[in-house]
């Protein structure tokens, strides 16, 4: 399997999967390779780990929840994975450069962290119906 198909169904994978409790053991396990060999093949192919690759699509969806609705604060950290809201604060400060009760006043959605698609050009057509064959199979078994 190429490195870029390896890397989008993994990425298909977080994303799905982003509002549960995903380590990057569980990943690792669910494509049957090393936590380490995974980390080194995702971080070449997107500039970033899979652990910050996470955490930023959690604090982008948090953000969005932050600027677009009134929930309370503490609601929105734990659905984006942090277990304290001061935790969450300082990841979230660390990445949008200021407080989720500033954002909030800010009301103005700006995402630090977007989704990365692969470019498949050039992979088999084969390969790109397993993936597709495999989201349905999925979504299936979700509903």
């Amino acid at each position: 399997m190429s490195d870029r198909l390896m890397i989008e169904k993994i990425l298909r994978y977080m994303e799905d999967h982003l509002d549960q409790e995903l380590t990057l053991e569980k990943i690792a396990k669910e494509f049957h390779y090393s936590k380490f060999y995974l980390t080194r093949r995702f971080k070449e192919n997107t500039g970033v780990t899979p652990y910050k690759y996470m955490q930023g699509r959690r604090l982008d969806r948090a953000a969005r929840k932050l600027a677009e609705t009134s929930r309370p604060i503490v609601e929105i950290a734990l659905e984006a994975g942090y277990h304290s809201q001061q935790a969450f604060t300082q990841a979230f400060r660390d990445t949008y450069g200021q407080t989720p009760q500033e954002y909030r006043r800010t009301g103005i959605f700006i995402p630090r962290q977007n989704r990365i698609f692969m470019d498949l050009s050039g992979v088999s057509q084969s390969s790109l119906s397993w993936i597709f064959r495999l989201e349905r199979t999925e979504r299936r078994a979700a509903a």
